[in-house]
């Protein structure tokens, strides 16, 4: 009772740190606490943090007589009673700044992430994994609450600093009741209110996770079975796979079942029943089958692939209107339009028709390339809110059932039984090489040119790394493989990619023709 409270604050730019820092300290006078704060200014938005640091004295003025305590301006490692951060990395970077401390330290951290620069310049995924980050923060923390800030604000339609006072409210750190809180926050306006709701969600969230965790420290319950995540999935499919596969597969087996329907889902079934076949017969671990998982999800996204027929479902969903009503903070009475923009060109249409029409269609417009135009597109405006609009989307997103005889399905149904020949064939010579294929699964993504040059990657890894015309010999292909992917997730150019293919003995990928345009120089005209 004679050393301060210490508490650091972290927030990113525009999150309100300040404010939160300015009410706590509001909240410690109002109840007849001496308090203090300090800031510490840094970079706005995600490229740097904002921390407050705050002291303070759990004894009132009543009981000082007339006394006041010394209050530090910066915090020390390890004496930090609160670490109270509203992003999980940012949280993960103050304890490793050795100022949380697993005997002392309370922390209340967001577990929502704002990506770094760093992790969304890199081409494949460059999110940092959550796992370690909650490690950390479990490892250095006397206590913790760790909560979906993001969720609660979008609940309550305010700022994360009204979030964080209340989860500090309800951890019960400081000697405050929580009508002291509420006075603080209280006042005319709807900001107030939302406030004040945002402090309630959090303060009764918080307070249920202390009730567990003491719960817990009694009565010690078994883990839930692995089986209870694969309800989604169907009983006779479900006794194909082995457990470990089922939360994967049941959710990819309810995406392809709307992306296209039953016998779409019953296409991927038969799919990875082949490949775990083949790795049954390889394998000598009869519980594990690391090839058939990491295929799992780069199957189902590869067989969703995107095209204007899931875009227009996509766009007209009621659930995307419910969530751009909630980002808006629409309330009722107000009138709201939302305007989709598509810019369709000869590929997307191309992608409909059959092969053939789709050849012609394409020829034409390379042909208009090579003339120096510019490919064809037809730039339009949907208004969803409209009928006309929301009927145009709806009819476009119902062509699923013509998406079977397109060019595009054709060509990405090809693509993928290749791959998964693959995938089968080496998994037979070598389980290790096998898996690698399947990680390969990550090199498509996106749309446009940049699916197709994922695909083309992909293709060049299978017939000149570890295809039968592979001069890389047998005992090295996995390495090759592993190594030439991670390049190819390197750089959109490509170069880190050719400069690893030639590394292993693999030919670089070759260049693709691309037409010179000329352009008029304006001042000539001119003149």
């Amino acid at each position: 009772m004679t050393q301060p409270i210490s508490i650091l604050l972290c927030a990113l730019g525009g999150e309100g740190g300040g404010v939160l820092a300015d009410w706590l300290v509001d909240v410690a006078r109002h109840a007849g606490h001496p308090a203090q704060a300090t800031s510490i200014p840094g970079v706005a938005q995600r490229t740097g943090a904002t921390t407050y640091y705050l002291e303070v004295y759990p004894l009132p003025h009543s009981q000082l007589q007339g006394r006041l305590p010394v209050l530090g301006l910066n915090p020390l490692p390890g004496r930090l009673d609160a670490l109270v951060s509203s992003e999980l990395l940012e949280t993960a970077r103050q304890i490793g700044n050795g100022l949380a401390s697993a005997d002392r330290t309370l922390v209340i951290s967001a577990s929502s992430r704002a990506l770094t620069t760093a992790e969304k310049m890199t081409m494949g995924d460059g999110r940092r994994p959550e796992g370690p980050l909650l490690d950390v923060v479990a490892a250095h923390s006397l206590r913790h609450h760790v909560m979906d800030m993001a969720h609660l604000c979008q609940q309550s339609g305010t700022m994360v600093s009204a979030i964080m006072l209340g989860a500090m409210a309800a951890s019960g750190l400081l000697p405050f009741d929580r009508s002291h809180y509420e006075a603080v926050l209280s006042g005319p306006g709807a900001s107030a209110q939302a406030s004040l709701r945002g402090f309630a969600l959090a303060f009764d969230l918080v307070n249920r996770q202390r009730e567990q965790a003491q719960y817990v420290e009694h009565v010690m319950k078994p883990a839930p079975s692995v089986a209870a995540a694969s309800t989604a999935l169907p009983a006779d499919v479900a006794a194909k796979f082995p457990l470990e596969l089922h939360p994967l597969m049941s959710l990819a087996h309810q995406r392809l079942l709307a992306y296209q329907g039953a016998a779409y889902a019953q296409l991927y079934v038969q799919r990875l029943q082949g490949l775990l076949a083949a790795e049954s017969a390889a394998s000598l671990n009869e519980s594990k089958r690391p090839v058939t998982l990491e295929t799992t999800r780069w199957l189902a996204l590869w067989m969703a692939f995107d095209d204007i027929i899931r875009v227009a479902d996509l766009k007209s969903r009621a659930s995307r209107w419910t969530r751009v009503t909630q980002e808006v903070k629409a309330k009722e009475g107000d009138v709201l339009k939302v305007y989709d923009h598509f810019k369709p060109g000869v590929p997307e249409l191309a992608a409909l028709l059959p092969q053939g029409l789709a050849n012609r269609l394409l020829r034409w417009d390379r042909a208009r390339v090579a003339r120096g135009l510019a490919p064809w597109a037809m730039p339009l405006k949907v208004a969803r809110h409209a009928l006309w609009g929301m009927a145009s989307l709806r009819l476009l997103a119902s062509l699923r059932v013509l998406r079977p005889f397109g060019s595009r399905y054709a060509t990405e149904q090809a693509l993928i039984e290749e791959w998964l020949d693959g995938i089968e064939r080496a998994t037979r010579l070598s389980p290790a090489l096998g898996l690698e294929l399947a990680r390969c699964g990550q090199l498509i993504k996106g749309y446009g040119s940049t699916n197709e040059r994922g695909k083309d990657n992909l293709l060049h890894i299978l017939r000149h790394v570890c295809g039968p015309a592979s001069a890389v010999p047998l005992a090295n292909q996995a390495e090759a493989v592993a190594r030439v992917r991670q390049a190819a997730l390197q750089d959109e150019a490509g170069q880190a990619l050719d400069q690893a293919l030639l590394q292993h003995g693999a030919p670089a990928r070759p260049v693709k023709e691309q037409p010179v345009l000329w352009m008029k120089n304006p001042r000539l005209q001119k003149s």
